[in-house]
């Protein structure tokens, strides 16, 4: 019995994002794995379907697995430039050489190429305008930068 191939999924633009960051605070190793939490400071973000602004306030919660890999929990909170509010969420797995994640740990800009970094975000709010986005599947590629994480987001169609 062979299954059918569904079709490939498509990706359009959400929006690209900076987020602006805090020092870590280390948290130590738990049973988890290493923990650090990192304060949001602000950011923005722009696309062809909305733009605006990181509210200060949210939060990466970190978890450094034994292997290496880092495990986002993120929580922001986003001001479109029209006013309207829109929680942002996302878990992301960042995994690379040892040597190239030490030097993202020492805040070095490196070249996205060298490491593996993606998100899958989940938007909530009440806006009216951009319900549509608590109804759709989004991906995102990130790169980490002194200071900054920046992100592409994509609609999954």
């Amino acid at each position: 019995m062979s299954l059918e191939r569904l079709e490939e999924p498509k990706l359009e633009l959400l929006f690209d994002l900076t987020v602006k960051v805090k020092a870590p605070s280390f948290v130590g190793t738990t049973p988890v794995g290493t923990r650090r939490i990192i304060q949001v400071s602000g950011g923005s973000f722009s696309g062809p379907m909305l733009q605006g602004e990181v509210i200060e306030g949210g939060d990466d919660w970190i978890t450094v697995r034994e292997d290496g890999t880092i495990i986002q929990d993120v929580r922001i909170m986003l001001r479109t430039e029209d006013g309207e509010i829109i929680l942002m969420t996302y878990r992301g797995i960042r995994q690379g050489p040892e040597a190239v994640l030490k030097r993202l740990d020492n805040n070095e800009d490196v070249d996205p190429s060298e490491y593996y970094f993606r998100t899958s975000p989940i938007f909530e709010t009440n806006s009216t305008k951009y319900e549509w986005l608590n109804r759709k599947v989004f991906v995102g590629t990130g790169k980490r930068v002194p200071g900054e994480a920046r992100y592409s987001v994509y609609t999954v169609l």
